[in-house]
């Protein structure tokens, strides 16, 4: 054998080595996450694999839905929430780790119509020249609660109230409006960040609630690899530039 020949063959064998050794590092985490952060979750899996080896399983969902699965046992370790209150809700309650909450995106509301000459600005809602206007739910999902938020900061709830059909998180919401089931709807900016289609009028953020979303490591990810590197990467300059790509505000600092 040739000097050259066992080189190459230790070469080849150090890679070998160094690649099962990664393989055997790579983990696994389970993600319960809100259904208005469906798209951006997906991309950030993408870029969490690329950078850890390890990979993120997603379940989507209304926010309150969710969190009824987990309270029930659900075996997911970590939760991106789309409000605060069910993050903090799980550490008082002993599902998630204390002091590990914190604010991953602050989320924006759209009124969305596939038709182009429907939606301008809130005197759409004034005029009332529809039939069917999408929302979710708003016991269950943030993004609903910030559509009647803002319907009865406007004063037109109580006319409005006989033409709202609700779909049960702002994915099916979105849906609603997008099949034509629904004139128009109260929809989450990432939705449709990513293209000019239909009209549009993004609300005023001073006619609801902010909607700062809530990251937090549940207690079945604790000791567990794969979601600790999530937690960690959700807050790192490739998940940022992500998550603000799809339309959400910056995430703040780590809630106190």
């Amino acid at each position: 054998m040739t000097i050259f020949s066992f080189l190459k063959r230790a070469v080849i064998a150090v890679l070998a080595l160094s690649w099962t050794a990664g393989l055997a590092h790579a983990g696994e985490v389970k993600i319960a996450v809100a259904a208005n952060f469906t798209q951006a979750a997906k991309e950030l899996g993408e870029a969490f694999e690329n950078e850890t080896g390890h990979d993120a399983v997603f379940s989507f969902g209304s926010t309150g839905l969710l969190y009824a699965q987990i309270s029930q046992g659900a075996p997911f370790e970590v939760f991106l929430a789309a409000d605060q209150a069910r993050p903090e809700k799980a550490v008082a309650e002993g599902l998630a780790i204390v002091g590990s909450h914190f604010i991953y995106a602050v989320g924006k509301v759209v009124l969305y119509s596939r038709d182009k000459a429907l939606v301008t600005d809130e005197e759409t809602l004034r005029a009332g020249d529809f039939h069917k206007l999408a929302i979710a739910n708003p016991v269950t999902a943030p993004y609903g609660a910030a559509a009647v938020e803002t319907m009865k900061a406007l004063g037109v709830y109580d006319a409005l109230q006989s033409k709202i059909v609700q779909g049960g998180n702002i994915a099916q919401t979105y849906q609603f409006v997008v099949t034509g089931n629904a004139e128009l709807g109260f929809v989450a900016l990432s939705q449709i960040a990513a293209h000019e289609k239909g009209s549009r009028w993004l609300v005023p953020e001073t006619l609801y609630a902010p909607i700062a979303q809530d990251a937090v490591l549940l207690r079945n990810g604790e000791g567990n690899e794969a979601a600790e590197a999530f937690i960690a990467f959700l807050k790192g300059p490739t998940a940022r530039a992500i998550i603000e790509r799809y339309g959400y505000g910056a995430p703040a600092a780590k809630s106190e």
